[in-house]
């Protein structure tokens, strides 16, 4: 038996998530998944509300992530391992919110569902039933993210270097198929998360991403994307390298485009 489905072993936590259809990960989820898997949702689980000023993924409230962890039967001294369709640009996101809320206890299924699928192992259907646990009281880690305000102070100072990790083609802004504005924040580099990924989605030797995160440069990365989503697939290959934790950007791209006197490149 796969160590997975040893039951209690693990809380296991389905991440598969669509930008433009947002409930077909739901639907996927409950078509097949993991035996004993639970499902989070990108919008309701894993971000807060959006708001005027707020990008597309807000952060979730620590009372209101507590609660999710308790609904899907996680406590203190249980394992989390995290999957979505394949690249990890979701489920790394709910590995981020784990140790930003203090509990470093979660890691990734390397190759995510579908990894899983092409082993031939076990699925089923249906939705989970987890035994609910009690909600455990969760503090964030801001000095894991950098605020809009302070995205702006430290490239005026040079005192950060600014990592994009979305696709080069939404980078240069030749194209945007999510935001209502296309280009980049001014001063940022291009580092695609997919540069840490074999073809298959599944990651690279460590060596290899190292080699590649380094060569970025910078004291001080302070990694961002389109919401704050897909940027943590870095800062999790950067943990994965042994290299210093990068901090995020939350806000990211749809946060900054709020305000149209904010410059674009």
């Amino acid at each position: 038996m796969h160590p997975l489905l040893t039951r209690n072993a693990y809380v296991v936590v389905d991440c598969r998530f669509d930008l433009k259809d947002t409930e077909a990960g739901f639907a996927a989820y409950l078509d097949a998944h993991i035996p004993g898997a639970v499902y989070a949702h990108l919008d309701d689980d894993l971000s807060s509300l959006v708001t005027d000023t707020s990008g597309r993924h807000p952060l979730p409230g620590a009372e209101a992530f507590a609660a999710f962890l308790a609904r899907i039967g996680w406590a203190p001294g249980t394992s989390m391992v995290a999957y979505d369709g394949a690249d990890g640009s979701i489920a790394t996101r709910l590995w981020w919110l784990m140790k930003y809320f203090g509990q470093d206890c979660c890691v990734l299924l390397d190759g995510g569902f579908k990894a899983w699928c092409e082993a031939g192992l076990e699925l089923e259907s249906g939705p989970a039933e987890p035994v609910e646990s009690s909600a455990e009281h969760l503090v964030g880690d801001h000095r894991l993210v950098r605020t809009t305000a302070e995205v702006v102070d430290d490239l005026a100072g040079r005192e950060i270097l600014l990592v994009d990790a979305r696709s080069a083609e939404r980078f240069a802004g030749e194209i945007e198929p999510i935001d209502t504005v296309a280009g980049h924040v001014p001063g940022a580099v291009n580092y695609p998360f997919t540069l840490n990924l074999e073809p298959d989605g599944t990651f690279k030797p460590v060596a290899e991403i190292r080699t590649g995160l380094q060569a970025i440069g910078g004291q001080t990365q302070v990694h961002m994307c389109g919401s704050g989503v897909s940027a943590c697939a870095n800062l999790f290959a950067a943990e994965l390298a042994g290299m210093e934790p990068p901090k995020l950007y939350v806000g990211s791209w749809s946060e900054w485009i709020r305000d149209p006197s904010r410059p674009i490149a």
